[in-house]
């Protein structure tokens, strides 16, 4: 349906039981860089997926096409979004290399089996993300801060989440914080830097997620001539079956 043009929604909820990844595409010639800062900051940039350069194809994910199975794309220039677009078909170029990164939409299911409801997990929804004051490993011109994802968790299931999330180090595993955002950085966690804002109730807690948000921020930060990565939310949901007893795996 995404190839086809008929979906462009979050794919949050969607194919579950699939791993779900986060995507980015740049020129070659960053492309060895890029994949060190993954690998050096893998917490929040898990590695799932590479693809030969000038390949649109991912086949270790499945039968993927880069340039068509993402709902909805954000093209960027020296570092701005210029374009938001349903494919990247005609602006492919041959010395562009993809990555996919493990996405948390992953262990959903998971947690809903357990019996744990946590509100941000509606599907539609944009989960929020900040920024952070904890730097990456800097390889190149690829740096800046760690990017984390919040969920607004009852106190009762932290434990329980921390366990189950645990078990999908390909996406992102278990939470790198809960409590208190300003331990972060964040000084206002009513206010994302990217997503919905989501209120913490009185028998919640806010859990902190590394998130794949930290490779937008970084191709951000090195001022591209061009790169493109999946729109917050609508994300690629590959073939490729995520139970929780999945280690980690690499597909290169």
């Amino acid at each position: 349906m995404i190839r086809d043009g008929a979906y462009r929604g979050s794919t949050k909820g969607l194919a579950q039981r699939k791993l779900q990844a986060s995507i980015a595409v740049l020129s070659r010639r960053f492309a060895a860089d890029f994949l060190k800062f993954c690998t050096l900051n893998s917490k929040p940039l898990p590695v799932v997926g590479v693809g030969q350069a000038g390949s649109a194809m991912l086949a270790g994910l499945g039968e993927v096409d880069i340039r068509t199975d993402v709902p909805l794309y954000d093209m960027y220039r020296f570092g701005a979004l210029v374009e938001r677009r349903s494919d990247i078909v005609d602006v492919w170029r041959s010395d562009f290399a993809a990555f996919a990164l493990g996405c948390c939409f992953t262990f959903e299911p998971a947690l809903r089996e357990a019996g744990v409801e946590v509100r941000g997990l509606k599907r539609g929804r944009t989960v929020p993300m900040f920024r952070t004051s904890i730097q990456t490993v800097r390889v190149g011109v690829f740096g800046g801060e760690i990017v984390v994802s919040m969920l607004p968790v009852r106190r009762r299931d932290v434990d329980k989440v921390r366990a189950i999330t645990a078990r999908y180090p390909h996406a992102h595993g278990a939470p790198i914080h809960v409590g208190d955002p300003a331990v972060l950085g964040i000084r206002d966690i009513g206010r994302p830097n990217w997503g919905e804002a989501l209120q913490v109730g009185a028998d919640e807690i806010p859990v902190f997620w590394a998130s794949c948000g930290t490779a937008r921020n970084a191709l951000q930060c090195a001022e591209l001539e061009m790169f493109i990565t999946e729109t917050p939310g609508r994300m690629l949901v590959t073939e490729l079956d995520c139970q929780s007893d999945v280690g980690f795996f690499k597909v290169f």
